[in-house]
């Protein structure tokens, strides 16, 4: 009998080839971060616990490709990723984890900190959490005298390019938070932060009713996959 084929059929059989790939893949990004990897390599590594028999390098491929990017493809819609062939339960469950785990130390780096003496910290939570969502999202920041967050809280969802806002039950909100200062952020699904003439007026709206009730509207932030546009910091309010 064949060596070859008694290794075979005793299943001691030399392993495929992409084990050795994955074990390569990890040490490189042990010992260069990930920083060394491009976005399908990191795709291979959150799929390997989901698909640990399989070749991922062409469906981490096929994802990057479909999506745009890592950041794209974990915060893609699972209706989106069960289209793509290949990607099970398992592997999508992997993919959303890594957004869901980004958004919560983003979160982290805010709480018991001065939120206005860590803007960095406020932009990178607002693009994690909203800048690659498919609808609109209108989310609200609150803030105690001490500019330290008190709670954080999405107050609506719309369609991919508008989001009924209203001004009265955001400053109801605060004032059942007893917050003493709100920043606004939403998101634009075409990538693209730039305010509209609309976002404007609802900012200046929600503050003609807050600033009289001792509530400060510290800025209006807009996100998307294409940057961040802060309406105080273009003059606009």
């Amino acid at each position: 009998m064949d060596s070859s084929e008694q290794t075979g059929r005793t299943g001691f059989a030399e392993a495929p080839h992409y084990h050795g790939h994955r074990e390569r893949l990890r040490e490189r990004f042990r010992e260069a971060g990930a920083d060394a990897l491009s976005d399908y390599e990191l795709m291979e590594l959150v799929l390997f616990r989901a698909l640990p028999r399989r070749d991922v390098k062409p469906l981490a491929k096929s994802l990057i490709a479909r999506f745009g990017s890592f950041a794209e493809a974990v915060h893609a819609p699972e209706t989106r990723l069960r289209e793509v062939e290949g990607l099970g339960e398992a592997a999508i469950t992997e993919i959303k984890l890594i957004a869901a785990t980004s958004a919560r130390v983003a979160k982290g780096q805010l709480k018991n900190r001065t939120v206005l003496s860590s803007w960095s910290a406020v932009i990178d939570y607002c693009r994690t959490a909203m800048a690659f969502a498919d609808k609109e999202q209108f989310r609200i920041l609150f803030l105690d005298k001490r500019n330290q967050l008190i709670a954080d809280e999405l107050q609506q969802t719309g369609t991919v390019d508008h989001t009924p806002v209203y001004p009265r039950e955001i400053v109801k909100r605060a004032l059942e938070l007893s917050a003493t200062a709100v920043i606004m952020v939403h998101n634009h699904p075409s990538g693209d932060p730039t305010p509209s003439q609309s976002d404007i007026q609802m900012t200046k709206t929600i503050m003609g009713i807050a600033d009289p009730l001792g509530i400060s509207v510290h800025d209006h932030i807009i996100v998307g996959k294409n940057g961040h546009a802060s309406l105080k910091g273009l003059k606009l309010i």
